[in-house]
């Protein structure tokens, strides 16, 4: 169980992410749409907590994003150890420092973060499918570069619970 600190996209890229997630789906490779609850959503994390206080992670991290929206670019796929394959951003220093400070406005609330999202070890990354066996990457590169290059607006400040994929928006 964990809570995420999230950035949701605008309604065009959240579309688009998810036909690629059907896609892939019909293909044969499970994504984000299929994977635990199925209530998942096209993301991008600024900070995953495994022990926190709602009300307390939500007064530190309310000032910090109720105005922000973020311009990232996606124009490569990556994957992580055990076969999570993800959408790679290219983000500016405003996106980078963004996630500084809700890192420190969240912590100082005595929240746990997640050692992969500590400043100088997180990765901006866009989930596409969490556990992609080896022989499927060639069906899920062709499916990825033929959306790609992906100009998106992350926008929607968002606490999500992993466990359920219970929102609460910010």
């Amino acid at each position: 169980m964990a809570l995420a600190v999230c950035l949701l996209f605008d309604r065009r890229t959240d579309r688009l992410l998810r036909a690629l997630w059907d896609r892939l789906e019909d293909l044969g490779v499970p994504t984000l749409r299929s994977h635990t609850h199925g209530r998942h959503v096209p993301h991008l994390s600024l900070a995953v907590l495994r022990e926190w206080d709602h009300d307390e992670v939500t007064k530190a991290a309310q000032p910090l994003l109720s105005e922000q929206s973020a311009e990232v670019y996606f124009d490569a796929l990556g994957t992580f150890r055990r076969g999570r394959a993800w959408l790679v951003p290219a983000v500016g220093a405003e996106l980078l420092q963004l996630q500084q400070q809700v890192v420190a406005a969240v912590t100082t609330t005595g929240a746990d973060l997640h050692r992969h999202y500590q400043p100088g070890r997180w990765v901006p990354h866009c989930t596409v499918a969490p556990r992609v066996p080896l022989a499927a990457l060639p069906t899920l590169a062709a499916a990825v570069y033929d959306v790609l290059p992906l100009e998106a607006t992350a926008a929607h400040p968002t606490l999500i619970d992993s466990s359920t994929g219970r929102r609460w928006p910010l």
